[in-house]
Order: structure tokens, then sequence, then C-alpha cells
């Protein structure tokens, strides 16, 4: 009779026990905002995108952009909860009203996706761009190898060894595995200083790079024709020898999610959590 007791005292336990390590997705982003290290901040577009956030998490999938391929990826593993970079109704606050006026189909596959999945979608792009170091760009260097050859002063700038402009591209691009990176300078120009702008920095902060004392080189994720490749053809016209290294703006910042999901392991347990890549969309025509 007592051992039969101790047994149900154990079960009991047991069961107590998986009940309390349930979390749900409210409670693992306010984990995150607790151990994030800034003041949260508003307006942001760190917020729920989709489902239910009150909903027990299974499995946390960290991707740099939730596309429906990842989407799929992170349901076929068991994970629920998708914390994303990058917008998931492909503009940068999410809005959906003219996607789902107009009944866009794709918009509303995914949707249906979604919902059928029961997946709970929460963005966090502004916040872990302002944690110190910036989480993207401390995974980001760190994919690359570059941490010894920063800056003191100018942390988006790195003075490495002396190599060619084509074989900086080629080391860039089997570092970070990426299929149609693009180039625009002279291939043997000598460099060695290097500044790097993930994603979509914009035209003042490419430009102000560029114009870093001794700068080369811009490596960055994507930008306007327009503004930053104009400006660097009309530096080149002008005998001012800069150049660019175009990676796309997924494998600019992908390093910076893995980042994310390593550090969320460091509080969140209990869990699964798996780092989801997106992948690139581009291939090359040869």
């Amino acid at each position: 009779m007592k051992t039969l007791l101790s047994l149900l005292c154990i079960l009991i336990s047991l069961v107590a026990t998986a009940q309390t390590s349930e979390q749900t997705a409210a409670q693992v982003v306010g984990m995150i905002k607790t151990n994030v290290g800034v003041e949260w901040r508003e307006p942001t577009v760190d917020a729920f995108k989709a489902g239910d956030s009150n909903a027990v998490v299974t499995g946390i999938a960290v991707t740099m952009m939730s596309t429906l391929d990842v989407l799929q990826r992170a349901a076929a593993m068991g994970d629920n909860f998708i914390i994303t970079h990058e917008p998931t109704f492909y503009n940068h606050p999410d809005a959906t009203e003219p996607l789902a006026n107009e009944h866009d189909p794709v918009y509303e596959a995914k949707q249906a996706f979604i919902r059928d999945h029961r997946l709970i979608i929460w963005r966090f792009h502004d916040h872990w761009h302002r944690r110190n170091p910036d989480g993207i760009h401390q995974g980001m260097m760190r994919a690359l190898g570059w941490n010894q050859f920063q800056d003191k002063e100018m942390p988006f700038v790195f003075h490495l060894p002396l190599t060619t402009l084509k074989s900086l591209a080629l080391d860039i691009k089997a570092k970070l595995g990426i299929h149609a990176l693009r180039v625009f300078g002279d291939s043997n120009a000598a460099v060695s200083t290097v500044g790097i702008s993930e994603g979509f920095g914009g035209f003042d902060l490419n430009r102000r790079i560029l114009r870093a004392t001794g700068v080369d080189v811009l490596v960055l994720g994507e930008a306007h024709e327009w503004e930053t490749i104009e400006y660097g053809t009309d530096a080149a016209a002008e005998g001012n020898r800069k150049g660019l290294i175009i990676l796309g703006h997924i494998p600019s910042e992908q390093a910076g999610m893995e980042e994310c999901s390593e550090w969320l392991k460091t509080f969140v347990t209990g869990v699964p959590i798996h780092f989801v890549p997106a992948k690139e969309p581009f291939w090359i025509a040869e």
C-alpha cells in the first residue's frame, strides 16, 4: 500500500511539473523583453502577427523571414511558435487590409496554413537590432569571422588582411553559403577596409559608410539601384574606386537570427527551440 501511495505521489508530482513547465507565447515574449537588455519602446513592429498569444508553446522556430516554406518546415517539426525577424505579410508593418480586401490568393493560402496548423507568429526586429551589441550584426560577424578586425570607433567597419575585391566576394559567398551574390567594381582592386550594412540599411547609412576614411568596399544586403548603386557608379566614374558586394537581404541577416535562437536557449527552457533558415530566393541563370 505504501509503495502504491509513493508511486501515486510521484505521478502527481510529474504531472504538476509538466503543467507548470507549459509556457504560452505571451510568456515567452515576456521573457524576451526581460532579457533583451534594452528598454522596450513603442511604437514597434515587434508584435504578434498571427495566432493566439495565450496558446501553449509546443516548440519555437526562429527564422530570418517567415515564408510559407519556413512555416511548413516549422509545423512539420511540431513548432507552433514562430519568431521572425522580417515581415510575414509582405510589408514592414504587416498591414493585411489591402491583401484581405482584395482576397489575394497568395495571402489567403498563407493565412489558411497558419490557421489550420494553429501557428503563432511574433516579430522580433527593432529590439534585436537595438540590443547592445546589435544581435544581427553580432551573428553576422561571428559567421564571417571578422570580430578581431572590427574598428574600435566604427563598429560597422573592419580592417581585414589585404586581398582583392573578387577574393573577398568569394570568401563571403563561401562562408554564408550564398548562390546569387552580386559585385560592383574592379575585381582585381586591392581592398582591406570593409564596411557592412546588413539588410536594407538605406542610402544615408550606406553613403556614410562609403565615405568613412579608408573604406574600400561596402558589403550590403540590398539597396535601391537608383540610390547606393548609382552613387557607387558615379564615384567610380570620377576616379574614386569603391567596391560594392550585394549579398541579398536574407543572407545578409540570416546568421543574426541563428544567433538569436542560441540566445533564447539561455533562458527559455522546457520547450524545443530550432533555427529554421529562410531559403535564398534567387538563382543564377548560366
